[in-house]
Protein backbone atom coordinates (compact mmCIF):
# COMPACT_ATOMS: atom_id res chain seq x y z
CA UNK A 1 0.00 0.00 0.00
CA UNK A 2 1.49 3.38 -0.95
CA UNK A 3 2.02 6.13 1.58
CA UNK A 4 -0.59 8.83 1.39
CA UNK A 5 0.43 11.32 -1.29
CA UNK A 6 1.32 14.82 -0.23
CA UNK A 7 1.94 17.92 -2.36
CA UNK A 8 0.02 19.50 -5.23
CA UNK A 9 0.30 17.80 -7.79
CA UNK A 10 -10.69 34.52 -28.21
CA UNK A 11 -11.98 33.25 -31.47
CA UNK A 12 -14.91 34.16 -33.68
CA UNK A 13 -17.65 32.89 -31.45
CA UNK A 14 -19.82 34.13 -28.60
CA UNK A 15 -17.74 34.71 -25.48
CA UNK A 16 -20.93 34.97 -23.48
CA UNK A 17 -22.12 31.63 -24.77
CA UNK A 18 -18.79 30.03 -23.93
CA UNK A 19 -18.90 31.62 -20.49
CA UNK A 20 -22.31 30.18 -19.74
CA UNK A 21 -21.31 26.73 -20.90
CA UNK A 22 -18.11 26.79 -18.89
CA UNK A 23 -20.03 27.86 -15.81
CA UNK A 24 -22.42 25.01 -16.38
CA UNK A 25 -19.55 22.51 -16.47
CA UNK A 26 -17.94 23.92 -13.37
CA UNK A 27 -21.11 24.04 -11.32
CA UNK A 28 -22.18 20.69 -12.66
CA UNK A 29 -19.01 18.90 -11.70
CA UNK A 30 -19.33 20.15 -8.16
CA UNK A 31 -22.94 21.38 -7.93
CA UNK A 32 -23.86 23.85 -5.23
CA UNK A 33 -25.91 21.26 -3.40
CA UNK A 34 -24.85 18.22 -1.50
CA UNK A 35 -24.79 14.56 -2.32
CA UNK A 36 -27.92 12.63 -1.49
CA UNK A 37 -27.77 9.17 0.00
CA UNK A 38 -30.53 7.05 -1.57
CA UNK A 39 -30.47 4.40 1.12
CA UNK A 40 -31.66 0.97 0.20
CA UNK A 41 -31.81 1.57 -3.55
CA UNK A 42 -31.56 -1.67 -5.57
CA UNK A 43 -28.44 -0.56 -7.44
CA UNK A 44 -24.71 -1.17 -7.21
CA UNK A 45 -22.57 1.11 -5.07
CA UNK A 46 -19.63 1.16 -2.68
CA UNK A 47 -20.82 -0.39 0.63
CA UNK A 48 -19.25 2.57 2.46
CA UNK A 49 -22.06 4.76 1.15
CA UNK A 50 -24.42 2.91 3.51
CA UNK A 51 -22.22 3.27 6.60
CA UNK A 52 -24.11 5.07 9.42
CA UNK A 53 -21.08 7.31 10.04
CA UNK A 54 -21.12 8.44 6.42
CA UNK A 55 -24.86 9.05 6.58
CA UNK A 56 -24.44 11.13 9.74
CA UNK A 57 -21.67 13.22 8.18
CA UNK A 58 -23.78 13.86 5.09
CA UNK A 59 -26.64 15.08 7.28
CA UNK A 60 -24.44 18.06 8.21
CA UNK A 61 -23.21 18.40 4.64
CA UNK A 62 -26.80 18.63 3.39
CA UNK A 63 -27.37 21.59 5.70
CA UNK A 64 -24.17 23.35 4.52
CA UNK A 65 -22.66 22.90 7.98
CA UNK A 66 -19.29 22.23 6.42
CA UNK A 67 -17.13 22.42 9.57
CA UNK A 68 -19.18 19.65 11.20
CA UNK A 69 -19.20 17.59 8.01
CA UNK A 70 -15.45 18.00 7.53
CA UNK A 71 -14.76 16.95 11.11
CA UNK A 72 -16.79 13.75 10.70
CA UNK A 73 -15.39 12.87 7.31
CA UNK A 74 -11.88 13.52 8.64
CA UNK A 75 -12.47 11.04 11.45
CA UNK A 76 -13.89 8.50 8.98
CA UNK A 77 -10.87 9.04 6.73
CA UNK A 78 -8.51 8.35 9.62
CA UNK A 79 -10.41 5.20 10.50
CA UNK A 80 -10.16 3.87 6.92
CA UNK A 81 -6.53 4.37 5.84
CA UNK A 82 -5.82 3.55 2.21
CA UNK A 83 -9.48 3.82 1.15
CA UNK A 84 -9.91 6.12 -1.88
CA UNK A 85 -13.63 6.45 -1.16
CA UNK A 86 -13.08 7.59 2.42
CA UNK A 87 -10.51 10.12 1.21
CA UNK A 88 -12.89 11.32 -1.52
CA UNK A 89 -15.61 12.00 1.06
CA UNK A 90 -13.24 14.35 2.90
CA UNK A 91 -12.06 15.95 -0.34
CA UNK A 92 -15.67 16.64 -1.33
CA UNK A 93 -16.39 18.35 1.98
CA UNK A 94 -13.18 20.41 1.88
CA UNK A 95 -13.85 21.61 -1.68
CA UNK A 96 -17.38 22.71 -0.89
CA UNK A 97 -16.35 24.37 2.34
CA UNK A 98 -13.75 26.53 0.58
CA UNK A 99 -15.93 27.41 -2.42
CA UNK A 100 -18.76 28.42 -0.09
CA UNK A 101 -16.39 30.60 1.91
CA UNK A 102 -15.31 32.29 -1.31
CA UNK A 103 -18.95 33.00 -2.32
CA UNK A 104 -18.40 30.85 -5.41
CA UNK A 105 -21.51 28.72 -5.01
CA UNK A 106 -23.74 31.64 -6.07
CA UNK A 107 -24.93 30.97 -9.61
CA UNK A 108 -25.38 34.70 -10.40
CA UNK A 109 -21.59 35.00 -10.52
CA UNK A 110 -21.40 32.93 -13.69
CA UNK A 111 -24.05 34.72 -15.75
CA UNK A 112 -21.73 37.35 -17.25
CA UNK A 113 -18.70 37.49 -19.50
CA UNK A 114 -16.47 38.82 -16.74
CA UNK A 115 -16.38 35.44 -15.02
CA UNK A 116 -14.43 34.06 -17.96
CA UNK A 117 -12.22 36.97 -18.95
CA UNK A 118 -12.00 39.42 -16.06
CA UNK A 119 -9.40 40.14 -13.40
CA UNK A 120 -11.00 38.81 -10.26
CA UNK A 121 -10.55 39.46 -6.57
CA UNK A 122 -10.95 35.89 -5.34
CA UNK A 123 -8.35 35.26 -2.66
CA UNK A 124 -7.58 31.61 -2.10
CA UNK A 125 -6.58 30.31 1.28
CA UNK A 126 -3.19 28.65 0.63
CA UNK A 127 -3.74 26.15 3.42
CA UNK A 128 -7.18 25.16 2.13
CA UNK A 129 -5.81 24.84 -1.39
CA UNK A 130 -2.97 22.65 -0.18
CA UNK A 131 -5.38 20.37 1.69
CA UNK A 132 -7.56 20.03 -1.41
CA UNK A 133 -4.67 19.22 -3.72
CA UNK A 134 -3.14 16.82 -1.21
CA UNK A 135 -6.43 14.96 -0.81
CA UNK A 136 -7.03 14.81 -4.58
CA UNK A 137 -3.55 13.34 -5.04
CA UNK A 138 -4.15 10.94 -2.21
CA UNK A 139 -7.35 9.58 -3.74
CA UNK A 140 -5.60 9.02 -7.07
CA UNK A 141 -2.65 7.31 -5.38
CA UNK A 142 -4.88 5.02 -3.33
CA UNK A 143 -7.10 4.20 -6.30
CA UNK A 144 -4.07 3.54 -8.53
CA UNK A 145 -2.70 1.05 -6.00
CA UNK A 146 -6.01 -0.84 -5.94
CA UNK A 147 -6.30 -0.78 -9.70
CA UNK A 148 -2.86 -2.34 -10.03
CA UNK A 149 -4.18 -5.25 -7.97
CA UNK A 150 -7.47 -5.35 -9.91
CA UNK A 151 -7.88 -3.19 -13.05
CA UNK A 152 -11.65 -3.74 -12.88
CA UNK A 153 -12.15 -2.39 -9.34
CA UNK A 154 -15.21 -0.23 -10.01
CA UNK A 155 -15.15 1.39 -6.57
CA UNK A 156 -11.55 2.56 -7.05
CA UNK A 157 -12.35 3.82 -10.55
CA UNK A 158 -15.36 5.72 -9.28
CA UNK A 159 -13.45 7.34 -6.42
CA UNK A 160 -10.63 8.42 -8.74
CA UNK A 161 -13.06 9.94 -11.24
CA UNK A 162 -14.96 11.69 -8.46
CA UNK A 163 -11.74 13.15 -7.06
CA UNK A 164 -10.67 14.40 -10.48
CA UNK A 165 -14.05 16.07 -11.02
CA UNK A 166 -13.77 17.81 -7.65
CA UNK A 167 -10.25 19.03 -8.40
CA UNK A 168 -11.54 20.25 -11.77
CA UNK A 169 -14.29 22.20 -10.06
CA UNK A 170 -11.92 23.88 -7.63
CA UNK A 171 -9.32 24.81 -10.25
CA UNK A 172 -11.92 26.17 -12.68
CA UNK A 173 -13.91 28.16 -10.13
CA UNK A 174 -11.30 29.42 -7.70
CA UNK A 175 -8.42 29.84 -10.16
CA UNK A 176 -10.20 30.17 -13.55
CA UNK A 177 -7.97 27.39 -14.83
CA UNK A 178 -10.38 26.36 -17.56
CA UNK A 179 -8.01 24.44 -19.81
CA UNK A 180 -6.60 22.42 -16.92
CA UNK A 181 -10.12 21.97 -15.60
CA UNK A 182 -11.43 20.60 -18.88
CA UNK A 183 -8.60 18.10 -19.14
CA UNK A 184 -9.25 16.91 -15.59
CA UNK A 185 -12.92 16.61 -16.53
CA UNK A 186 -11.93 14.41 -19.46
CA UNK A 187 -9.95 12.11 -17.20
CA UNK A 188 -12.83 12.00 -14.71
CA UNK A 189 -15.21 11.10 -17.54
CA UNK A 190 -12.93 8.29 -18.70
CA UNK A 191 -12.87 6.76 -15.22
CA UNK A 192 -16.64 6.93 -14.75
CA UNK A 193 -17.29 5.68 -18.28
CA UNK A 194 -15.12 2.67 -17.51
CA UNK A 195 -17.17 2.06 -14.37
CA UNK A 196 -20.35 1.95 -16.45
CA UNK A 197 -18.76 -0.41 -18.97
CA UNK A 198 -17.92 -2.79 -16.16
CA UNK A 199 -21.14 -2.29 -14.23
CA UNK A 200 -24.07 -0.54 -15.97
CA UNK A 201 -25.96 -0.55 -12.65
CA UNK A 202 -23.41 1.75 -10.96
CA UNK A 203 -25.74 4.77 -11.33
CA UNK A 204 -23.53 7.25 -9.47
CA UNK A 205 -20.99 7.15 -12.32
CA UNK A 206 -23.60 8.66 -14.66
CA UNK A 207 -23.28 12.10 -13.06
CA UNK A 208 -19.83 13.00 -14.40
CA UNK A 209 -20.38 11.25 -17.74
CA UNK A 210 -23.74 12.97 -18.16
CA UNK A 211 -22.29 16.38 -17.40
CA UNK A 212 -19.43 15.81 -19.83
CA UNK A 213 -21.76 14.67 -22.64
CA UNK A 214 -24.06 17.65 -22.18
CA UNK A 215 -21.39 20.34 -21.91
CA UNK A 216 -19.13 19.10 -24.68
CA UNK A 217 -22.20 18.71 -26.89
CA UNK A 218 -23.10 22.35 -26.20
CA UNK A 219 -19.65 23.91 -26.66
CA UNK A 220 -18.94 25.80 -29.91
CA UNK A 221 -16.19 24.27 -32.06
CA UNK A 222 -13.80 27.27 -31.75
CA UNK A 223 -13.84 26.94 -27.99
CA UNK A 224 -13.18 23.21 -28.18
CA UNK A 225 -10.17 24.04 -30.33
CA UNK A 226 -9.02 26.68 -27.86
CA UNK A 227 -8.92 24.24 -24.96
CA UNK A 228 -7.64 21.29 -26.97
CA UNK A 229 -10.96 19.47 -27.33
CA UNK A 230 -11.20 19.71 -31.13
CA UNK A 231 -12.67 16.52 -32.58
CA UNK A 232 -14.28 15.49 -29.29
CA UNK A 233 -18.05 15.21 -29.45
CA UNK A 234 -20.85 15.05 -26.95
CA UNK A 235 -24.64 14.90 -26.86
CA UNK A 236 -26.86 17.21 -24.84
CA UNK A 237 -29.80 14.80 -25.00
CA UNK A 238 -27.69 11.83 -23.94
CA UNK A 239 -26.15 13.85 -21.15
CA UNK A 240 -29.53 14.95 -19.81
CA UNK A 241 -30.82 11.37 -19.94
CA UNK A 242 -27.85 10.15 -17.89
CA UNK A 243 -28.34 12.93 -15.36
CA UNK A 244 -32.00 12.02 -15.07
CA UNK A 245 -31.03 8.41 -14.38
CA UNK A 246 -28.47 9.47 -11.76
CA UNK A 247 -31.10 11.74 -10.19
CA UNK A 248 -33.55 8.88 -9.91
CA UNK A 249 -31.19 6.06 -8.96
CA UNK A 250 -27.89 7.51 -7.74
CA UNK A 251 -26.83 6.61 -4.21
CA UNK A 252 -24.48 9.55 -3.53
CA UNK A 253 -25.14 11.65 -6.64
CA UNK A 254 -28.93 11.94 -6.76
CA UNK A 255 -29.09 15.47 -5.40
CA UNK A 256 -26.11 16.61 -7.45
CA UNK A 257 -27.63 15.21 -10.64
CA UNK A 258 -30.93 16.98 -10.05
CA UNK A 259 -29.13 20.21 -9.21
CA UNK A 260 -27.19 19.97 -12.46
CA UNK A 261 -30.37 19.30 -14.41
CA UNK A 262 -31.88 22.48 -12.96
CA UNK A 263 -28.79 24.45 -13.97
CA UNK A 264 -28.87 23.15 -17.53
CA UNK A 265 -32.61 23.76 -17.82
CA UNK A 266 -31.97 27.30 -16.64
CA UNK A 267 -29.39 27.76 -19.41
CA UNK A 268 -32.01 26.60 -21.89
CA UNK A 269 -34.53 29.10 -20.42
CA UNK A 270 -36.74 26.25 -19.24
CA UNK A 271 -37.32 28.02 -15.96
CA UNK A 272 -40.52 26.30 -14.87
CA UNK A 273 -38.93 22.87 -15.15
CA UNK A 274 -35.86 24.06 -13.27
CA UNK A 275 -37.99 25.60 -10.52
CA UNK A 276 -39.91 22.34 -10.16
CA UNK A 277 -36.67 20.44 -9.57
CA UNK A 278 -35.31 22.99 -7.12
CA UNK A 279 -38.55 23.07 -5.16
CA UNK A 280 -38.30 19.32 -4.79
CA UNK A 281 -34.80 19.72 -3.41
CA UNK A 282 -36.02 22.42 -1.02
CA UNK A 283 -38.66 20.01 0.26
CA UNK A 284 -35.99 17.38 0.96
CA UNK A 285 -33.52 19.84 2.48
CA UNK A 286 -35.51 22.74 4.00
CA UNK A 287 -32.45 23.90 5.98
CA UNK A 288 -30.26 24.22 2.88
CA UNK A 289 -29.88 27.96 2.26
CA UNK A 290 -28.57 27.61 -1.31
CA UNK A 291 -31.61 25.74 -2.60
CA UNK A 292 -33.88 28.48 -1.27
CA UNK A 293 -31.64 31.10 -2.85
CA UNK A 294 -31.61 29.30 -6.20
CA UNK A 295 -35.41 29.31 -6.45
CA UNK A 296 -35.32 33.10 -6.08
CA UNK A 297 -32.53 33.29 -8.68
CA UNK A 298 -34.60 31.23 -11.11
CA UNK A 299 -37.69 33.37 -10.61
CA UNK A 300 -35.62 36.47 -11.29
CA UNK A 301 -34.16 35.02 -14.47
CA UNK A 302 -37.62 33.86 -15.54
CA UNK A 303 -38.78 37.49 -15.46
CA UNK A 304 -41.20 37.02 -12.58
CA UNK A 305 -40.42 40.52 -11.33
CA UNK A 306 -41.86 41.29 -7.94
CA UNK A 307 -42.47 37.60 -7.26
CA UNK A 308 -38.72 37.17 -7.35
CA UNK A 309 -38.29 40.22 -5.10
CA UNK A 310 -40.67 38.65 -2.60
CA UNK A 311 -38.83 35.35 -2.80
CA UNK A 312 -35.48 36.99 -2.00
CA UNK A 313 -37.00 38.93 0.89
CA UNK A 314 -38.46 35.73 2.33
CA UNK A 315 -35.07 34.02 2.14
CA UNK A 316 -33.43 36.98 3.88
CA UNK A 317 -36.11 37.09 6.59
CA UNK A 318 -35.74 33.38 7.30
CA UNK A 319 -31.95 33.62 7.31
CA UNK A 320 -32.16 36.23 10.05
CA UNK A 321 -34.12 33.87 12.30
CA UNK A 322 -31.76 32.26 14.82
CA UNK A 323 -31.05 28.67 13.81
CA UNK A 324 -33.35 28.62 10.76
CA UNK A 325 -30.44 27.87 8.41
CA UNK A 326 -27.35 26.27 9.97
CA UNK A 327 -25.27 28.20 7.44
CA UNK A 328 -26.54 31.19 5.45
CA UNK A 329 -24.76 33.88 3.46
CA UNK A 330 -27.35 36.67 3.53
CA UNK A 331 -25.14 38.82 1.31
CA UNK A 332 -25.80 36.44 -1.60
CA UNK A 333 -29.55 36.95 -1.20
CA UNK A 334 -29.11 40.71 -0.82
CA UNK A 335 -27.16 40.78 -4.09
CA UNK A 336 -29.90 38.81 -5.83
CA UNK A 337 -32.52 41.13 -4.36
CA UNK A 338 -30.58 44.07 -5.77
CA UNK A 339 -30.62 42.45 -9.21
CA UNK A 340 -34.35 41.77 -9.00
CA UNK A 341 -35.19 45.30 -7.84
CA UNK A 342 -32.95 46.80 -10.50
CA UNK A 343 -34.84 44.77 -13.10
CA UNK A 344 -38.05 46.37 -11.87
CA UNK A 345 -36.46 49.85 -12.03
CA UNK A 346 -36.56 50.30 -8.26
CA UNK A 347 -33.07 51.75 -8.40
CA UNK A 348 -32.74 53.28 -4.94
CA UNK A 349 -34.00 50.13 -3.22
CA UNK A 350 -31.71 48.05 -5.42
CA UNK A 351 -28.72 50.20 -4.48
CA UNK A 352 -29.48 49.73 -0.80
CA UNK A 353 -29.66 45.95 -1.23
CA UNK A 354 -26.33 45.89 -3.08
CA UNK A 355 -24.76 48.07 -0.40
CA UNK A 356 -26.03 45.80 2.36
CA UNK A 357 -24.43 42.89 0.54
CA UNK A 358 -21.14 44.77 0.25
CA UNK A 359 -21.08 45.64 3.94
CA UNK A 360 -22.03 42.20 5.25
CA UNK A 361 -19.66 40.68 7.79
CA UNK A 362 -17.30 38.25 6.13
CA UNK A 363 -18.38 39.07 2.57
CA UNK A 364 -15.90 37.88 -0.05
CA UNK A 365 -13.93 40.53 -1.91
CA UNK A 366 -15.33 39.55 -5.33
CA UNK A 367 -18.96 39.78 -4.18
CA UNK A 368 -18.21 43.06 -2.42
CA UNK A 369 -16.82 44.55 -5.62
CA UNK A 370 -19.74 43.32 -7.72
CA UNK A 371 -22.19 44.75 -5.21
CA UNK A 372 -20.51 48.17 -4.96
CA UNK A 373 -20.22 48.65 -8.73
CA UNK A 374 -23.86 47.65 -9.24
CA UNK A 375 -24.91 49.85 -6.34
CA UNK A 376 -23.06 52.77 -7.88
CA UNK A 377 -24.80 52.23 -11.21
CA UNK A 378 -28.19 52.23 -9.53
CA UNK A 379 -27.33 55.41 -7.60
CA UNK A 380 -26.32 57.07 -10.88
CA UNK A 381 -29.57 56.09 -12.61
CA UNK A 382 -31.50 57.33 -9.57
CA UNK A 383 -29.74 60.72 -9.83
CA UNK A 384 -27.78 60.22 -6.62
CA UNK A 385 -24.37 61.03 -8.01
CA UNK A 386 -22.45 61.54 -4.77
CA UNK A 387 -23.67 58.24 -3.39
CA UNK A 388 -22.66 56.59 -6.66
CA UNK A 389 -19.19 58.10 -6.37
CA UNK A 390 -18.92 56.77 -2.83
CA UNK A 391 -19.71 53.24 -4.04
CA UNK A 392 -17.26 53.42 -6.94
CA UNK A 393 -14.47 54.72 -4.73
CA UNK A 394 -15.05 52.00 -2.16
CA UNK A 395 -14.93 49.39 -4.91
CA UNK A 396 -11.58 50.71 -6.13
CA UNK A 397 -10.20 50.65 -2.61
CA UNK A 398 -11.39 47.09 -2.07
CA UNK A 399 -9.77 45.68 -5.20
CA UNK A 400 -7.81 48.17 -7.26
CA UNK A 401 -6.29 45.66 -9.67
CA UNK A 402 -9.54 44.05 -10.84
CA UNK A 403 -11.98 44.37 -13.72
CA UNK A 404 -14.63 45.63 -11.30
CA UNK A 405 -12.34 48.47 -10.20
CA UNK A 406 -11.69 49.32 -13.86
CA UNK A 407 -15.45 49.63 -14.35
CA UNK A 408 -15.74 51.79 -11.23
CA UNK A 409 -13.02 54.15 -12.53
CA UNK A 410 -14.90 54.43 -15.82
CA UNK A 411 -18.07 55.58 -14.07
CA UNK A 412 -16.19 57.89 -11.73
CA UNK A 413 -15.16 59.81 -14.85
CA UNK A 414 -18.58 59.70 -16.46
CA UNK A 415 -21.89 58.76 -14.75
CA UNK A 416 -23.59 55.53 -15.70
CA UNK A 417 -26.72 56.15 -17.80
CA UNK A 418 -27.90 52.64 -18.56
CA UNK A 419 -30.43 50.62 -16.62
Amino acid sequence: MPARARGAGRGHFSLKGASLRISALVLALLSFGAANIAWGAAIDTNPMNHDPQVRAAYAYFHELDFPSAVARFKRYHEEHPGSPQATAYLLNAEVFQELYRLDLLDTTFYANDGFLSGKHATVEDPEARARIMDLANEVVSEADWRLKQNPNDVNALFARGWARSLECAYIAMAERGFSAGFHLASKAKDDEQRVLQLDPNYADAKLVVGVYEYVVGALPWPFKFLIGFAGISGSKSKGMAMLRDAGEHGVITSTEARTVMALFLRRESKYNQAIEIVRGLEHEYPRNFLFRLEEANLRKDAGEGMTAVTSYREVIADARKPGYFPSAKIELAEFGLGDALRGQRHYEEAAKAYERAASAKGVGTELKLRSLVNGGKCRDVAGQRQLAIDDYQEAIEAGSNTSRADTARKYLRKPYHGS
